[in-house]
């Protein structure tokens, strides 16, 4: 049951990643006028749809930051690739949301902490893994805090 887990965690990551990869090899086409654009060519899918784009994209990061991290813990390879699949499909919506890029300081923060969480969950299991889960989360954030303030302040 495990080596068909594994195989179809690593189909999808593969497709996610191979998705990514062909994202940006088409180039729209056609002339302009005023307020009408002609393309001789339809955008495609991930041109339509970023976020969709974004989330995909970080849970194929995440799926291979989570299993590497189950690895070195001993926690769990599988276990840890879906818990990085769901931490990166967060990570890339936050990094890719309207009001985060107004509050680049506050997106930071956010992403820190979601990146924090999801370490913490992958590499503890057991008795107490929502406060040291927790633990890692506010060191996460602190760490976002920090360098959203050497970027972005002056």
């Amino acid at each position: 049951m495990t080596k068909k887990l594994v195989a179809a965690c690593a189909a999808l990551a593969m497709f996610s990643f191979g998705l990514a990869a062909n994202a940006g090899s088409t180039t729209l086409q056609g002339s302009a006028q005023k307020n009408q654009v002609h393309t001789t060519k339809d955008a495609t899918y991930w041109q339509k749809h970023p976020k969709v784009k974004a989330a995909t994209v970080g849970a194929g990061v995440g799926v291979a930051a989570g299993a590497v991290t189950g690895l070195v813990t001993g926690k769990g390879i599988v276990r840890g690739a879906a818990i990085g699949a769901g931490t990166g499909a967060g990570v890339g919506l936050l990094n890719k949301s309207e009001t985060m890029k107004r509050h680049p300081i506050a997106k930071n923060i956010a992403t820190g902490t979601a990146i924090g969480l999801g370490l913490g969950m992958a590499s503890h299991k057991g008795e107490s893994t929502a406060r040291k889960s927790m633990r890692t989360a506010a060191v996460g954030g602190a760490v976002g805090l920090g360098a959203g303030l050497l970027k972005h302040l002056q």
